[in-house]
């Protein structure tokens, strides 16, 4: 496939599950279209049981094992190409997911920064040592460690960060030496496809990763289930990600799943730090993030000047063509969650909500919506709202912030806006979540920085570039005389 396709608005991208690098024949595709226009972006000749299990076995198979260095130069390779070819990723992140293209370059720099730590990391030693002669039962001998690399992984990713997840799952376990077949959403699945097709072309031998896309009980489940795959990483939502914890047997499970994270904003906050992160943290990505704020929790004394200055600041974030350099929130991902989240606001105002501003859907276009008196109860609230709106809930002190914000199953991220230094260690401590930023988006993180969540939320297992590594490794200790 020529690159120039992807600049090309009079051509369709026709891709293919890839296994091994070679592209599949089952004959049945897959067709995904822009969310903004309808318009075909591409198509995918999607992958049946045959396949499946032919990838299985391609990848046991195996071939000749990657040193630290091999598996360092490809990553480093793949770092340079995406940034070469950052303009045509972002283009095409853009058409098929409908995030504006500002959005776009931003993941595109986020999953250069995932190839950058994963590639720096393969030249670590990561082993230790242990003397055995530190008690009195021990003996002249010292316990080294290593690690090994898992037989097969599978890597299941969803739709609202179309490369960023992809890299996020797909660098660690090739910095560890571990092989990978690639699920990627069917609503996005271009993107991981061309990621794939770079990493090839980076020097990746062709074993050491396909991507399927098909059926589900074809692709998903016969991955999930299969004795033979020792990990599956999964991010996606809580009902999919507690199924595959009942049907994947015996195998490592790690699981990225909701978010409904809050702002803290204090009486003693920067009202315009908080104005600003609260704007970010609901409506960037058109608030289709696990870690998106989708509660602003402010104290009952600010609450009237909070909202007065928020809705202002709300109205900077302009919705429409998300291909015009000038938007800043594009479509969600298609028609249908936009209706779920218009439901999601009426049901509110049902209640005794009451919208300010936003709130008006056209096709997948939903306004940024700003919403206050909204009830503790709401769904809104009480659910993971995955797009851009921003309810307004207050809390009388700093005991009724933290009752209501871990009131919910979730328990990912959270932001706090503060200046007192007592009051944030208290968030610190008592918030049930995996992470606690301080005058900061909940989401906030540099890409080799552990993260996930607690609750429905996660199983408490870290991802990010250095705990994913490990995830996707074992370690082996052995001993000798010394």
């Amino acid at each position: 496939m020529k690159e120039e396709d992807i600049n090309n608005a009079h051509k369709v991208l026709k891709l293919a599950s890839l296994i091994a690098g070679k592209p599949v024949s089952s004959g049945n595709q897959l067709a995904v279209h822009n969310p903004y226009n309808g318009d075909l972006v591409g198509t995918v000749e999607t992958a049946d049981l045959n396949d499946t299990n032919n990838a299985i076995e391609t990848a046991l198979k195996g071939g000749i094992s990657m040193s630290r260095f091999e598996r360092y130069a490809v990553l480093e390779k793949a770092r340079t190409l995406l940034l070469e070819r950052k303009e045509e990723f972002a283009q095409l992140i853009t058409a098929e997911s409908g995030l504006c293209i500002s959005e776009s370059h931003y993941e595109i720099g986020r999953a250069h920064d995932v190839l950058l730590f994963a590639a720096i990391e393969c030249l670590k030693d990561n082993g230790q040592i242990y003397s055995c002669d530190i008690s009195p039962n021990g003996k002249q001998r010292k316990i080294f460690t290593t690690s090994e690399p898992l037989n097969l992984a599978v890597a299941i990713t969803p739709f609202n960060h179309p490369l960023n997840q992809v890299a996020h799952k797909i660098a660690p376990a090739l910095a560890a030496g571990t092989p990978v077949i690639l699920k990627p959403s069917e609503k996005t699945p271009l993107t991981a496809i061309r990621f794939v097709e770079l990493l090839y072309e980076a020097g990746l031998p062709p074993y050491m990763l396909s991507v399927l896309l098909g059926d589900t009980k074809a692709v998903a489940e016969v991955l999930v289930q299969d004795p033979r795959i020792d990990l599956i990483s999964f991010t996606g939502s809580v009902a999919v990600g507690k199924m595959i914890a009942k049907t994947a047997g015996y195998k490592k499970v790690i699981l990225e799943l909701g978010g409904n994270d809050p702002l803290i904003v204090l009486e003693d906050a920067d009202l315009n730090l908080a104005v600003e992160l609260a704007a970010e943290g609901a409506f960037r990505n058109s608030g289709q993030r696990c870690t998106a704020v989708k509660r602003i929790l402010v104290q009952e004394s600010i609450a009237e000047e909070f909202t007065k200055r928020f809705v202002e600041k709300a109205k900077e974030y302009v919705c429409g063509d998300p291909t015009n350099p000038t938007t800043k929130v594009g479509t969600v991902i298609d028609e249908q969650s936009a209706i779920y989240l218009e439901s999601v606001v009426n049901k509110a105002v049902a209640q005794g909500a009451k919208v300010l501003l936003g709130g008006k859907r056209s096709g997948a276009l939903l306004e940024p919506t700003v919403i206050t008196d909204v009830p503790r109860d709401a769904q809104m609230v009480v659910q993971e709202s995955f797009g851009p709106l921003a309810p307004i809930l207050t809390f009388k002190n700093i005991d009724d912030a933290i009752e209501l914000s871990n009131s919910t199953a979730f328990g990912l991220s959270s932001g706090v806006v503060t200046v007192n230094m007592e009051h944030a260690i208290r968030f610190i401590k008592e918030l049930k979540v995996g992470t606690v930023n301080i005058n900061e988006v909940p989401g906030y993180r540099i890409e080799n920085s552990p993260f996930g969540g607690i609750k429905d939320s996660g199983l408490g297992i870290k991802e990010g570039v250095i705990e994913a590594i490990k995830c996707f490794s074992y370690v082996k200790t052995f001993s000798m005389p010394w």
